[in-house]
């Protein structure tokens, strides 16, 4: 169920025996730790090992109160034994594929299970796996910590832009016209490669090949397209191709296929955009400069005494998870293209430290989105024979 008031919460109101009161709070699942640790686990002792080490509380003393503290590691790891498996679908047209874990780049790491791309490079020449929305969010920390504690190097990257996003980044549209996106205009698309600039640049600082995938729209010209491959090959000097996978299936990516096979096959040196061992402060404004184009961090809050603490606990030595907006290279979602000159806001850190990271909240983003304005839920139901409908 996703009710917002569940986002702060105060319990232990009903004496001695439901326990001390306090302020606590939901989070989305995709957010939970147990999430990112089902994800990072490669097997069930690492599983149960991440699950033990998950901080539960602090006690009076200020040390960490950990799962298997309370004696719940064995319970914990018995209910995800069989979600830990990957899970084999197929696309239409036959293609075997794993969907496996599911945290969302925004608000955690973002990435497919790290035992589904183990499977799959052993069963395949090149395995492809997604990190979630944009360079600044999935990209960053499937770089930063996936292939540092998963011990993996990506040989290429692919980048997914589409006409839409660049039109949307390229014109004054906060909030977006929708129907503005349907209509041809070049000049809009050029406002918008600022954005896909930032985009790749961020990328190449990692040392590998990138290419660029324009996702194309029904309503996108020739033109347009045109454009956009033009300013990639040209401009920037990197692959681009136009991907109509959507609309053609496999023969409508075979383009693509073969530019990101080359990619691939080329010189790359692999590096990660910040040290272990540098101080959790030096990691989060790495990222915001070097990725986000911020000119500054600020900390709100407890986000000080955070830092502090975690160091002194020996948090200080793990890759960071920044939880920040999608609508926006910036912590401000109405800030569209490459923002530059500005500050992000750091309200809080805390370890997610079964998963092997620290999470950085930013800006106004939340750990449990609320409902849109119609839900989807209000056109589900079910007849009296069972049949379900509105699911889709």
């Amino acid at each position: 169920m996703n009710d917002r008031v569940l986002r702060e919460t105060v319990i232990g109101l009903g004496g001695d025996v439901t326990g001390v009161p306090r302020e606590d709070g939901f989070i989305l699942t995709a957010a939970s730790e147990l999430m990112a640790v089902l994800c990072l686990a490669d097997g069930i002792q690492d599983l149960k090992e991440r699950v033990a080490r998950i901080i539960v509380a602090y006690d009076r003393d200020g040390k960490p109160v950990t799962v298997d503290d309370i004696d719940a590691t064995g319970a914990v790891t018995i209910l995800l034994r069989d979600a830990l498996k990957p899970n084999v679908v197929q696309t239409i047209e036959g293609t075997p594929a794993f969907v496996h874990g599911g945290p969302f780049a925004n608000i955690a790491h973002g990435t497919n299970s790290l035992m589904a791309d183990d499977v799959a490079a052993h069963l395949s020449d090149y395995l492809i796996t997604e990190a979630g929305f944009g360079s600044d969010l999935g990209a960053e920390k499937f770089m930063n910590i996936v292939c540092r504690l998963g011990d993996i190097e990506p040989d290429a990257v692919t980048i997914v832009a589409s006409v839409r996003a660049l039109k949307y980044h390229g014109k004054d549209m906060w909030p977006a016209d929708v129907d503005a996106l349907e209509e041809e205009d070049v000049a809009a698309v050029r406002g918008g490669f600022e954005n896909l600039d930032r985009h790749v640049r961020n990328l190449q600082q990692f040392g590998v090949p990138v290419v660029v995938a324009i996702n194309r729209f029904p309503s996108d010209t020739d033109a347009e397209i045109a454009a956009v491959l033009e300013h990639c090959e040209e401009e920037l000097g990197v692959r681009a191709a136009e991907s109509n996978v959507f609309s053609d299936g496999g023969e409508g990516g075979m383009d693509l296929a073969e530019k990101v096979s080359a990619a691939a096959e080329a010189d790359s040196t692999f590096e990660y955009l910040y040290p272990d061992d540098a101080p959790i402060k030096e990691k989060i404004e790495t990222v915001a400069t070097e990725i986000y184009g911020a000119e500054r961090v600020e900390y709100y809050g407890d986000a000080e005494r955070d830092i502090e603490r975690l160091t002194d606990l020996g948090f200080d030595d793990v890759p960071i998870c920044m939880s920040k907006t999608f609508h926006s290279l910036s912590d401000d979602p109405s800030l569209k293209g490459a923002p530059e000159g500005w500050t992000l806001e750091v309200k809080e850190v805390y370890p997610s430290a079964g998963a092997g990271f620290l999470v950085v909240l930013t800006g106004d983003v939340l750990t449990l989105p609320g409902l849109p304005e119609t839900p989807a839920a209000a056109e589900m139901d079910i007849d009296s024979d069972g049949t379900i409908s509105g699911l889709f």
